[in-house]
């Protein structure tokens, strides 16, 4: 039990440390006004919509090397359902995801993307951490 809390400890913090880093990085590329404030939607808009593409690139790409980095953590670490580890920091990142779409208005077509994008990227860590147990006991006189 301790193993496996431990395990998505280090998974959600691997992966809001990435996130984090990723989008400083994005920030430092393309700085944000000093004057605008975030706390205000209708202040964001008409920013969010003058943003070059690769802007729009560093969030969806830290949430995506987040949520993969983390989910393969917590799966490498922790003994037990590697499906759970998946989905608790799968579901974390995608639910601190949602929130900011919810309070950052974002183009749709980013919010749809980075959506599936993060629920990928879960699976693929999962597939990497854990291969299916198929793999090692089919025989070639399967095929």
């Amino acid at each position: 039990m301790i193993r496996s809390t431990g395990a998505v400890l280090a998974g959600v913090a691997t992966a809001f440390v990435l996130i984090l880093a990723i989008e400083k990085l994005g920030h430092l590329i393309y700085p944000p006004p000093a004057d605008l404030d975030f706390s205000d939607p209708e202040a964001i808009r008409p920013y969010m919509a003058t943003l070059p593409f690769l802007a729009l690139l560093f969030p969806m790409i830290a949430w995506v090397v987040g949520t993969f980095a983390g989910t393969l953590t917590a799966c490498k670490i922790g003994t037990a359902n590697p499906l759970a580890f998946a989905a608790i920091v799968g579901g974390l990142v995608l639910a601190g995801t949602i929130a900011n779409l919810i309070v950052i208005p974002h183009p749709v077509w980013f919010s749809a993307v980075s959506l599936v994008a993060i629920v990928a990227a879960a699976w693929v860590a999962l597939q990497i951490a854990a291969p299916s147990e198929r793999a090692d006991t089919e025989s070639p006189a399967d095929d």
